[in-house]
């Protein structure tokens, strides 16, 4: 697959008109000549990483009745599971409800996602995003064996664990109890750590560890969120969605909302879902960059004359969704390069698009169990 004519996202700075060539899923060589697909008037960006989302749970509404102190006191509040409206969506199968929340993230130019579940790969292996590898614990509260999950972390892989997602002393001291189980090195990953203290964060960057923020579930759940001083520590930080039960929304929201919250600059944010997720997540394959040789995850959006960084900062829409070489979705305006397996869906505020995904089975079970209303992270979809 050659792609000609877009300009070609080198950094959050940089982009040059350039032509891709794909092969055998990577990136072989640029200013190639054969076949092409042109996309004149388009940018070429990296695949989107989303660092932290439950997949199953992109079909609920918000639940709670925030705030609370920590997220034990929300889980206990909202975990009913014979109660509405908990009952219909755990009705709808978890097959199905891993595919829509995929859907909620490849919709959004998120290629990669860091998935926080006990799900087998044989659930996640026909998604049409990738699921990056990781040892992983919920948290301190609910993984008792925590500490042999860490140590049975391959070395090259991440350890992903809740931690400080509170407001309270018992949050904060979260960090140092990982630290105590010998659970907290350069492979641990915290999610959330809005209770963490100047001195938890000074112990993190001691042991090399990383940090991914969730601001829009925090501000649902904690009425807070992660520092602005936590930018200055020193400590890798990504960003993540988390799922719609805290944080309608997909990425690109998380981004606009990071920013009003943070004011951190294009450049930053544009790293903490491309260059910076990858190294979070021990991603070594070339995902998070275009560069010769790396894996071929791209995204094709508009091209507005601006750079990388800001172009993605003020995205609506996705054309063109590449996963490890092969198109995985389209919008209805490339809709000739979809094959004909691909189905209709159309994603509120987002737009028209065919995907690599059986919506139209997925719509019915949805709708049998859910009612026509039903929301994807908060927004309405539809199969025409």
């Amino acid at each position: 697959m050659i792609l000609r004519g877009a300009r070609v996202a080198l950094g959050p700075q940089r982009a040059q008109q350039l032509d891709l060539t794909i092969r055998g899923g990577r990136i072989t060589f640029i200013n190639g000549s054969a076949k092409s697909i042109d996309l004149s008037g388009h940018m070429i960006l990296p695949g989107l990483i989303n660092a932290h989302d439950h997949l199953a749970f992109n079909l609920f509404p918000l639940l709670g009745r925030p705030p609370y102190p920590n997220a034990t006191a929300w889980a206990h509040d909202i975990y009913h599971p014979d109660e509405s409206p908990v009952r219909e969506q755990r009705s709808v199968r978890r097959e199905t409800r891993l595919a829509w929340g995929a859907l909620k993230n490849l919709v959004s130019g998120v290629t990669t996602v860091a998935h926080h579940d006990p799900d087998p790969s044989s659930a996640t292996r026909n998604l049409p995003v990738r699921i990056a590898k990781a040892g992983w614990a919920h948290s301190l509260e609910f993984t008792p064996d925590l500490a042999r999950r860490f140590h049975a972390t391959p070395a090259n892989r991440p350890f992903i664990v809740h931690a400080g997602e509170a407001t309270d002393a018992a949050g904060r001291d979260e960090i140092f109890a990982l630290d105590e189980l010998r659970a907290l090195d350069q492979r641990t990953v915290t999610v959330h750590g809005v209770a963490f203290d100047a001195r938890g964060l000074r112990l993190m960057k001691r042991r090399k560890a990383s940090l991914i923020t969730c601001p829009v579930s925090n501000l649902f759940t904690l009425r807070r969120t992660l520092k602005r001083s936590a930018f200055s520590s020193g400590i890798p930080i990504a960003l993540g969605t988390d799922s719609a039960m805290t944080a309608p929304g997909d990425l690109l929201d998380a981004m606009r909302a990071a920013r009003t919250i943070w004011k951190l600059s294009h450049a930053r944010l544009y790293a903490m879902v491309t260059s910076l997720a990858a190294s979070v997540l021990r991603l070594q394959d070339g995902r998070g960059e275009i560069r010769e040789g790396g894996v071929a995850d791209l995204i094709v959006v508009r091209d507005q004359g601006r750079s990388p960084a800001e172009t993605l900062l003020d995205l609506r829409r996705v054309e063109i969704a590449i996963v490890g070489g092969k198109i995985r979705m389209v919008s209805d305006r490339f809709s000739q390069f979809a094959p004909d397996s691909f189905e209709r869906l159309t994603v509120a505020d987002r737009g028209k698009f065919l995907v690599d995904a059986p919506v139209r089975a997925m719509f019915q079970e949805t709708v049998a169990r859910l009612g026509e209303e039903f929301r994807l992270a908060g927004r309405r979809v539809r199969i025409k």
